[in-house]
């Protein structure tokens, strides 16, 4: 079986600690329509301020599209297309509106012993990332690095082991 990608590493013990846990009051209203298309209006208390956003998704066969506009003005547009050109591999096509630097490209593949996802930034000195996971779902090795190109030096370099069995799940970070 697949091992996942390399944020997959533990994230079961940091959803057991931190997802569903707010400290904020949140609202949310969700509708559906058979033909693909969701959408969600959310509203978030912090403080004295109230933050909100609005998300829309549509799906047909391969292709999803997700827009969100938040109250701070930005318009994050997601565009992924699941099995481009062939089986196991997902291209995503990110964009924060009005963030002309926010752009970025990114490939995932998953097989049965690994999964690889590479990205890239879409400004004129983009930062590379690459992140690998070899083995199964009992015991995986993962790397992840990022390059920057304006600094030519590596920005990150970390190395994971997760070990998963019913009784436990295990992850090493370095």
């Amino acid at each position: 079986m697949a091992p996942g990608l390399y944020a997959d590493i533990g994230k079961k013990t940091r959803d057991l600690l931190y997802k569903d846990y707010n400290t904020h009051q949140k609202f949310s209203v969700t509708t559906c329509s058979p033909h693909g298309v969701a959408i969600t209006a959310a509203g978030t208390r912090k403080n004295e301020s109230i933050f909100g956003e609005l998300h829309t998704q549509i799906k047909n066969k391969k292709l999803t599209v997700d827009v969100k506009a938040n109250s701070e003005s930005d318009l994050l547009t997601t565009i992924t297309v699941d099995e481009f050109g062939t089986p196991g591999l997902k291209s995503i096509l990110s964009l924060v509106v009005p963030d002309q630097r926010s752009g970025k490209l990114e490939l995932q593949y998953l097989h049965a012993f690994a999964g690889v996802n590479a990205s890239i930034g879409l400004n004129p000195n983009p930062m590379v990332n690459f992140s690998g996971v070899f083995g199964s779902k009992a015991l995986s090795v993962g790397v992840d690095v990022s390059f920057d190109t304006a600094t030519s030096n590596f920005t990150k370099y970390n190395a994971a082991l997760s070990l998963t069995n019913p009784d436990l799940i295990a992850s090493l970070h370095l």
